[in-house]
Order: C-alpha cells, then sequence, then structure tokens
C-alpha cells in the first residue's frame, strides 16, 4: 500500500532485518533532513512525534544505543543489521524521531522536506523554535 502526506494514520516501521519494529500514529507532514555529521552519514529523514505516539513492539533489550557529544540524544539501532530505525533527539527529549525511510509503504517522493542546519544546531534550533511559533 502507498501512502503519503496529509492525514493521521498508522504507520508501521523498523530495521532491515526485522528485529526492530514499531508502530506510530500521525500526519507525517513535518518531514526534515538534517546535514549533520551522524544524520548525514545515516541519511536519515527525521519525524519527530510524541512518545504516546510511538509504540515499540520490539523488547528494549533488543535495541543497541549510541551517544556522544552531550550524550542526550539516545540513537536506538538494530545489532543484528545496524539500521537506525529512531532515537530520542536532543532537540526534543521528550519525542521520538522516526527515521521516515524505515517506514513501511511511504512514498518519500511525496513528502515535504525541510532542511535542517545541524551542522549549526544551536542557531538553527532557535530558528526553528521561532518559525514554529510563529516567529515571535
Amino acid at each position: 500500500m502507498e501512502r503519503s502526506a496529509g492525514r493521521e494514520e498508522t504507520y508501521r516501521g523498523g530495521c532491515h532485518c526485522g528485529r526492530v519494529a514499531f508502530e506510530v500514529i500521525g500526519v507525517l507532514d513535518d518531514v526534515s533532513e538534517c546535514n549533520c555529521s551522524i544524520c548525514a552519514k545515516k541519511g536519515y529523514l527525521h519525524w519527530i512525534v510524541p512518545r504516546e505516539s510511538f509504540r515499540l513492539l520490539t523488547p528494549p533489550e533488543d535495541l543497541a544505543t549510541y551517544r556522544f557529544n552531550t550524550g542526550v540524544a539516545q540513537h536506538h539501532f538494530c545489532p543484528r543489521c545496524g539500521i537506525a530505525s529512531f532515537y530520542i533527539p536532543r532537540s526534543d527529549p521528550d519525542k521520538i524521531d522516526v527515521n521516515v525511510r524505515c517506514l513501511d509503504g511511504v512514498d518519500l517522493s511525496k513528502l515535504p522536506l525541510r532542511k535542517f542546519d545541524g551542522r549549526n544546531w544551536e542557531a538553527a534550533l532557535l530558528e526553528r523554535n521561532r518559525s514554529r511559533s510563529g516567529g515571535n
């Protein structure tokens, strides 16, 4: 089934080998691409959702976690196939950041993609928050 942005849906996703699986409910309308050192290398497309919209179907002990720099972000990945399908973001540690490339049935060509300058993280975060609040 092909999906695109626009309405609230339940999406299923996970890693390549199937060890990590999850469901997420939401409107897939705010996808960003970050140019920071880790996101650029992973090819991550970000969709940040409230924790209550995310349900991990895999036992937490089946995940591996990588932290660096400030240690706030928890980059979860599959220890078997290495795919990073979601993580706890430094910018929003009370939420879940889903890798849209790991969602089943999503047509990436139909999604609006916003650039995020993660190489200049602090300034980019201030700008993102300013634009979300209406520029005030």
